[in-house]
């Protein structure tokens, strides 16, 4: 049993002021003190994730989240300098010669919820940008990242107080505690149905939310694009932690006279890289519930009428070791779970076109995903497609890596979030710009005061342009 939430906050508010503006020296030191914890445990991280998951490639964790970690903390150290800088803003005529500037300064406490899907990825992104902005850091993990969650409590205990960085368990009803905390601002990553909750008990307080929600975030194939190319960077895409990624292309569009092709296609390029759901580097899902609905959501298409393509040779879902294979669904319809909800694992449901505009206003009709694909080579289209859709990031002719690109906010519209983080965006959204306007030694405002002298009217009628008649 942890310390009271209370505790840690009061720690935190306590010792933000008693250093309300950390120097940059000390914020890349302890930039570089996270960046050395996660270099230097590397197998131990690893090893710790996929305990949580039952089966997670080693290799698949350092290349999704290690380096993806690690590379956002070099790029803040890099920049972190420029950030910070004062920023001179322009000053109106009529108040010169007084100097508008905008600083940067720390919120206070941040509060980071973190998902199970990626919980270092996505306790260390937001985590770094807390304090790259001078912040304290409070860190809710994923009931599922329970081994995760002990380790990196110990490793930061050595190189953080607790005042400053702490890692917090979940235990049972930790996450809606904590969400109703007092905090300076929180970041929440999970499902569109609890980011919602989340933001209801973080009003109580008027605490800021940054939220990365998910969605069903669709790809297009246009069909002057090699399909073969689509098909193995889609799959690729998909197939990372079995599907359970946010950004993950969550139902594909194809052209309705390719649709026997891509399936063929389809089947090759998995053949090809798995012959065996029991390969080590093919992931488990997280738990039994979440097996479970994805065994009733393949059901529930294929009584509605659906056709199911399973593109792992002689594999069947495993639910000892919770491994699924990867799936097409075709003939799909909207009375189908797996096209009413996000699906958040290795099925892919296909819908055909005959025009992009059907697509475009399909993709309208419903709520505004966190990620679209576009797998064309046709400028206009692509700039057609970008232009009628909304959606919290596109990748054009890949899935999912706009989401490793550090100079590049991330972060969802509407449904499927609020707000962005990452690079500058992360340390902006983190800090208050607080405006600061220096007023000069000498001021015309003193010819604005009321009562109006016949100057101080002229000068009104002057600055507004009016026709108001003389020293109304």
């Amino acid at each position: 049993m942890g310390k009271p939430l209370d505790h840690y906050l009061k720690q935190q508010k306590s010792a933000f002021l008693s250093n309300p503006m950390p120097a940059l020296q000390s914020r890349l030191a302890d930039l570089e003190k996270i960046l050395e914890l996660v270099q230097s445990h590397q197998s131990e991280i690893c090893a710790a994730i996929g305990k949580d998951f039952g089966q997670r490639s080693a290799t698949e964790t350092a290349l999704l989240e290690v380096f993806t970690s690690i590379e956002g903390i070099k790029y803040t150290r890099k920049h972190l300098s420029r950030w910070m800088k004062v920023q001179k803003r322009h000053t109106s005529m009529w108040f010169k010669p007084a100097k508008n500037r905008l600083l940067p300064q720390p919120v206070g406490v941040v509060g980071i919820i973190v998902p199970w899907n990626y919980p270092l990825f996505l306790a260390i992104a937001p985590l770094v940008a807390a304090i790259a902005a001078g912040n304290r850091v409070m860190v809710k993990m994923s009931e599922n990242s329970q081994h995760l969650c002990q380790l990196l409590q110990g490793l930061f205990a050595q190189s953080f107080n607790e005042d400053q960085i702490c890692f917090i368990a979940e235990e049972g009803e930790t996450g809606k505690a904590f969400s109703q905390l007092a905090l300076d601002h929180l970041v929440f990553t999970g499902s569109s149905t609890t980011g919602k909750a989340v933001m209801a008990n973080a009003a109580k307080n008027l605490v800021p939310v940054t939220l990365e929600l998910g969605g069903k975030s669709p790809a297009i194939v246009a069909d002057d694009y090699d399909l073969v190319k689509a098909m193995k960077r889609i799959l690729g895409g998909k197939a990372y932690n079995s599907g359970q990624t946010c950004v993950a292309p969550d139902y594909l569009y194809v052209p309705e006279h390719c649709l026997n092709e891509v399936i063929q296609h389809a089947k090759k390029v998995m053949s090809k890289r798995f012959t065996d759901i029991q390969h080590p580097d093919y992931t488990s899902i997280i738990d039994d519930t979440a097996f479970a609905r994805l065994v009733d959501t393949l059901e529930d298409a294929k009584a509605k009428g659906a056709e199911i393509h399973n593109l792992i040779p002689n594999a069947e879902p495993d639910d000892k070791n919770r491994k699924f294979p990867l799936h097409l669904v075709t003939n799909v319809n909207e009375t189908m779970l797996v096209m009413q909800r996000e699906i958040f694992g290795p099925i892919l449901p296909i819908k055909t076109y005959q025009s992009i505009d059907e697509v475009v206003a399909e993709i309208n009709a419903g709520e505004r995903p966190l990620a679209l694909y576009l797998f064309t080579n046709d400028k206009a289209l692509q700039q057609t497609v970008i232009d009628q859709t909304r959606s919290g990031g596109v990748t054009i002719n890949d899935v999912m890596v706009h989401v490793a690109q550090d100079d590049l906010p991330f972060g969802g519209i509407g449904n499927s979030g609020i707000g962005h983080y990452h690079g500058r965006e992360g340390f902006e959204r983190l800090s208050k710009m607080r405006p600061v306007m220096y007023q000069g030694s000498v001021s015309s405002l003193k010819l604005l005061y009321s009562p109006y002298s016949s100057i101080g009217k002229r000068m009104i009628n002057y600055i507004t342009n009016r026709k108001l008649g003389k020293y109304q």
